[in-house]
């Protein structure tokens, strides 16, 4: 007789504190979990690593928490740890939000499991016994590091939410159905509709109608992994902005197509446009000996190049990892943490990208002129940057479905590579780090940019700091299948959209959607100019301080306001209501000439 089923918690993407069961993982006790619906191959069994499926008499340590005392459970996705208190507690973590396991060991006692996770978050288990203990962190370390996106939780997970599924609310011809309708300059192109001409770029894009697929196939051959100009977005004022990757003109090559392209950009106006080069000038020029380089002024007369650095993804890494350590020593004095705070350059970082962001903004904007943007790849500081001029520019993006829209078209469609980014984070081995060198917080650091804007212009955003958070743990780790996968080709292939629920159905179900909603919302239709000075920009706590400060007071505010908002609302309502009763009596008054009598009792 088969053992009953269980389901995991909804939030076990972030590994929350206790959630109820429910939704979630479909799981065999012992950690066999059931094979993904739809699965054509003889994949690994979990079973096979899981040594020591269940341990009683285990301690946890979490942040901010006391210790408990309780039984860990290991499954073929998540470690569930069960306290024994009265009032029973869960915490599951997913594996896959694990970053690396450190091994403490208390001689014949057993030991502590500390378990480093991609939130920045670290748990602690004693385990009492020498081969619980190693079978345990042998375990974690093994399941925390498959890397077959296949056998990621989301194939697995089936959703008892219900709504309409989001997978194909996003795409590029919904997106741009506007401005195909009311511009014939531009046009939807399927070339890419195998993935040969670029592997890392959707289907379908939209490019100037001017240019053949002929001659987009010679510019994607010019440009660094076939990411040839494509829109981005159009301003209201007709500005275009187009991004790519950087120009393949090492040893004086040159692409007339490539020329054509990005003039169409410019229109008839006759103005110059600007090429926002993301790297340093010495790093344009040096790649020109490994083949890349930068767009010529003798071959792109109608083109200012501008130079607006933001440092490489190692340096990202490195940045997020000093500010981490320097942020959970809780020992030192206030002096020594400000210091380590701002020696980290994380802040450094995000005043980069929003500076060259802004840049962009203005050329759109002010000067209404075209703009391209490209670094290297154009997969990390080129899509920072496209997708938060979008977000000062257009009013859209700020509210949670045009913002759900802005990551999908600027991040997942446009080939962010978020498997290989965020295989690991700050805690990983060393070993790790060089063995995946792709590792970035790219998207990491795009949202903290957005909530420095949300921090400073707060009731123009439908969206609070819960959903910000979310999406940041979601791309990590997560029981829906959005952030699976490098690219659409790389999603396609494994069948993410008929085997995997979408993220997007999950934050806008009727259940979720309003956790995430700004109580001081009030739509601004305006352009928004955000601050960079170092006054300006601040650390954001309910990311960086979580773990290590007690923000249980600002939660409480956050949900005080929420509150009032819906206690506003039903006044409102009721006001409303009591007006429109107020006029029916009116009408009806005068109907019968109480009205005037009323008004005027010496009128006789």
């Amino acid at each position: 007789m088969l053992p009953r089923r269980r389901s995991a918690p909804a939030s076990s993407a972030a590994g929350s504190t206790p959630a109820p069961a429910g939704e979630g993982e479909k799981w065999w006790p012992g950690g066999i979990p059931v094979r993904p619906r739809g699965s054509h191959y003889s994949g690994m069994e979990f079973a096979d690593f899981i040594r020591t499926p269940k341990c009683d008499r285990v301690v946890l340590h979490q942040p901010l928490c006391p210790p408990l005392d309780g039984t860990l459970c290991i499954t073929g996705h998540h470690f569930i740890f069960s306290s024994r208190q009265e009032e029973a507690q869960e915490v599951w973590v997913l594996h896959r939000m694990i970053d690396g396991v450190e091994r403490r060991p208390n001689g014949m006692m057993g030991g502590a499991v500390a378990v480093k996770c991609k939130d920045l978050r670290v748990l602690v288990l004693d385990i009492y016994g020498v081969e619980e203990f190693n079978n345990i962190a042998h375990t974690l370390e093994t399941l925390s590091n498959v890397d077959d996106i296949r056998l990621a939780y989301p194939f697995f997970f089936r959703s008892n939410l219900g709504g309409e599924d989001d997978w194909s609310e996003f795409s590029t011809e919904h997106e741009f159905s506007k401005l195909i309708l009311s511009s014939d300059e531009w046009r939807i192109s399927h070339l890419n509709s195998d993935f040969k001409v670029c592997e890392s770029y959707p289907r379908s894009v939209v490019v100037p109608s001017s240019v053949t697929d002929e001659e987009l196939i010679r510019v994607a051959l010019f440009r660094h992994g076939g990411r040839f100009p494509v829109l981005s977005y159009r301003h209201d004022k007709g500005s275009i902005l187009l991004r790519s990757s950087q120009p393949m003109t090492g040893n004086q090559r040159r692409c007339r197509e490539d020329e054509k392209l990005i003039n169409a950009a410019l229109g008839s106006s006759g103005q110059k446009g600007y090429i926002i080069d993301t790297r340093t000038q010495n790093l344009a020029m040096s790649a020109k000996n490994r083949g890349g380089g930068y767009e010529p002024e003798s071959h792109y007369p109608q083109w200012r190049r501008v130079h607006k650095p933001i440092d490489r993804q190692a340096a990202q890494l490195d940045s997020l990892q000093r500010l981490v350590d320097g942020l959970s020593d809780t020992a030192q004095g206030m002096d020594r943490w400000l210091g380590r705070l701002v020696s980290s350059n994380w802040m450094s970082h995000v005043k980069d990208t929003l500076n060259c962001a802004c840049l962009v903004a203005q050329c759109l904007d002010q000067e209404v002129t075209s703009v391209l943007v490209h670094g290297a790849d154009g997969m990390d500081s080129t899509l920072q940057v496209s997708s938060l001029a979008q977000l000062i520019l257009n009013p859209d993006c700020r509210t949670i479905r045009g913002f759900q829209a802005l990551v999908e078209r600027e991040w997942l469609q446009a080939g962010h590579p978020f498997t290989s980014r965020h295989r690991h984070s700050v805690f990983a081995p060393a070993a790790s780090r060089d063995r995946y060198q792709g590792v970035a917080p790219s998207f990491l650091l795009f949202l903290d940019c957005v909530w420095q804007v949300t921090n400073q212009f707060v009731t123009s955003f439908q969206f609070n700091d819960a959903f910000l958070l979310d999406l940041f743990q979601h791309s990590y780790a997560s029981q829906y299948g959005t952030f699976l996968g490098d690219n659409v080709c790389e999603r396609e292939q494994v069948q993410l959209r008929e085997r995997t629920c979408s993220l997007w159905s999950h934050m806008n179900s009727v259940e979720v959607l309003p956790r995430y909603l700004n109580p001081l919302y009030e739509p601004n239709k305006r352009v928004i100019w955000p601050s960079v000075a170092p006054m300006s920009l601040t650390l954001w706590p309910g990311l960086y301080l979580r773990w290590t400060v007690d923000l249980s007071a600002q939660r409480a505010a956050l949900a005080r306001a929420h509150e009032i908002h819906a206690e506003h609302g039903q006044l409102r309502a009721k006001a409303s209501k009591l007006r429109r009763r107020l006029q029916e009596l009116q009408q009806e008054a005068v109907r019968r000439d109480l009205l005037q009598l009323a008004v005027s009792p010496d009128a006789n």
